[in-house]
């Protein structure tokens, strides 16, 4: 009788462990795809571009600046004395230093600008996701662009309900980067 009695016991406890485990509903998103087709998105990304193209302008004017010295360089060298091209050649080799490190500063500025343009999209979009997860009865949404998933029902795709939540009736569009300075 004990030995009946520990064996429902055990039943009695994996079938509630067994309910606990298949009552939890996980659903699945693409952010990347989600962030897209937010409208706040394309103003980020045409601010973005406003930012590097003003970066990428300034690195053309430098450059300019180096080459249109360097030519002057090239014509006088030859009339020049020791002193002077020692003069002239450590001036050009600091122009290309700054150059450089403008290039360098670029970069980082140009991404805490994107960083600081996505946020609040970011920001906004996890917000639908929570919302959107609790009205719904799910316990976990996985980001299924970054890989993260090997198998996800197509049903449990909550794309179209968070897009509901956020007004976006539209298809996602694709995802696009903004590029780095490059100095040419």
């Amino acid at each position: 009788m004990n030995k009946t009695l520990k064996l429902a016991f055990v039943a009695l406890v994996a079938m509630l462990i067994g309910t606990n485990i298949h009552a939890q509903k996980i659903g699945h998103i693409r952010l990347d795809s989600l962030i897209n087709s937010m409208p706040e998105s394309k103003d980020a990304r045409q601010k973005g571009t406003e930012y590097y193209n003003k970066l990428e302008e300034q690195v053309k004017i430098m450059s300019g600046e180096l080459q249109s010295k360097y030519e002057d360089y090239q014509k006088q060298a030859a009339s020049m004395s020791d002193l002077i091209k020692q003069t002239k050649e450590k001036e050009l080799q600091d122009l290309q230093k700054r150059i450089q490190d403008f290039q360098a500063q670029a970069q980082s500025d140009l991404q805490k600008k994107n960083d600081e343009l996505s946020k609040p999209i970011y920001e906004k979009a996890n917000k639908a996701i929570a919302a959107v997860a609790k009205e719904n009865g799910y316990k976990y949404i996985l980001d299924s662009s970054i890989g993260s998933v090997v198998y996800s029902d197509p049903a449990d795709d909550v794309m179209a309900l968070v897009m509901k939540k956020l007004g976006i009736s539209a298809t996602p569009a694709p995802v696009k980067q903004t590029p780095a300075p490059t100095g040419k």
